[in-house]
């Protein structure tokens, strides 16, 4: 990544879009590379121009959001690109749905500008926007459902350390905590997790918590 964050935007709203450039170009460290009106148009600048960070919006014509995350995920030369989604509902269905498609992470359009921008700042660095916060509220909220393996294989490949890392990601735990739950330090805490993320192909924190729980590593608390 370069020391200029390269930001594509993704929103069928045009007013929406006039909004976030605005704020976007006016920080020395951010880059607007392009606009799209709806998802097909959104994967093409993508795949054209190849910014660290899309922010697109979950619901548009032509083609959503969770679908435009899903190829732009799935395309080996987009690899670094991280996708952020745009959603006015907060932590909804089609959240985790995208989440599932390969984003990292989510944002509401109502966000405060600084959050916004040190959103941008934390995914071009390769990290998911999936506080561990957020990571407690999605599990009580969206995941109580039955386990389907056959979605999420690849649960034979962790070491018993990877697994127990990968179940405390996804109940919510920090790195830091992590260590202090299995007294390791937080560096050993990053390497399992690193490992784990690697070997199941998952691009970030937030599809790994996916993963803990559609393969039944974890199950999450009905309400």
């Amino acid at each position: 990544m370069s020391e200029v964050s390269r930001v594509a935007l993704v929103d069928d709203q045009a007013l929406m879009r006039a909004g976030f450039r605005a704020l976007l170009d006016a920080e020395d460290g951010i880059e607007v590379v392009g606009e799209a009106a709806d998802g097909e148009q959104g994967v093409a600048l993508v795949r054209d121009r190849v910014p660290d960070v899309a922010l697109v919006d979950v619901q548009m014509p032509v083609m959503s959001g969770i679908e435009a995350t899903r190829r732009i995920a799935a395309d080996p030369a987009l690899a670094a690109v991280r996708v952020v989604i745009l959603t006015n509902y907060g932590l909804d269905e089609y959240v985790f749905e995208a989440l599932r498609a390969g984003a990292s992470g989510f944002l509401l359009k109502d966000t405060e500008p600084a959050d916004l921008l040190q959103a941008i700042e934390v995914v071009a660095r390769g990290e998911a926007l999936l506080s561990p916060s957020v990571t407690r509220t999605l599990i009580g909220e969206f995941v109580s459902r039955p386990p389907d393996r056959a979605t999420a294989p690849g649960l034979d490949r962790l070491t018993r350390r990877e697994r127990e890392v990968t179940a405390l990601a996804a109940r919510g735990l920090s790195n830091e905590e992590i260590a202090v739950h299995m007294v390791i330090s937080p560096l050993t805490a990053k390497t399992h997790i690193s490992r784990a993320m690697t070997k199941l192909g998952a691009r970030d924190r937030a599809q790994l918590v996916v993963f803990a729980y559609e393969s039944g590593l974890v199950e999450a608390r009905l309400r």
